[in-house]
């Protein structure tokens, strides 16, 4: 059974970074479409980067120009690196597939936005 492992996260300044990874066992970053979602208390879990077969990436408007979603086939790793940060970033970042049969949900890795 796959699982997600999401890591990276911390506390941080307005306009700081921060670079996410995620892991799984299996090859399954590799071989499909990945996502970055995050999900805020009381909000529903939204998709904010996507990495799709080619390469070819896709960010909500909220994060466009600051975020940047990337992989590592041969570590079987997906990364967020996130500039610029906003308090309104603040979440449980996630990562999953974006379309098919998903695994179960990793633990997610919080970010924390603010001064």
């Amino acid at each position: 059974q796959v699982q997600f492992v999401e890591s990276g996260g911390g506390s941080v300044q307005p306009g700081g970074s921060l670079r996410l990874s995620c892991t799984a066992s299996g090859s399954i970053i590799s071989s499909y479409a990945m996502g970055w979602y995050r999900q805020a208390p009381g909000n529903e879990r939204e998709l904010v980067a996507g990495m799709y077969s080619g390469g070819s990436t896709d960010y909500a408007n909220s994060v466009k120009g600051r975020f940047t979603i990337s992989r590592d086939n041969a570590k079987n790793t997906l990364y967020l690196q996130m500039n610029s940060l906003k308090p309104e970033d603040t979440a449980a970042y996630y990562c999953n597939r974006i379309a098919g049969r998903r695994p179960s949900w990793g633990q997610g890795t919080q970010v924390t936005v603010s001064s």
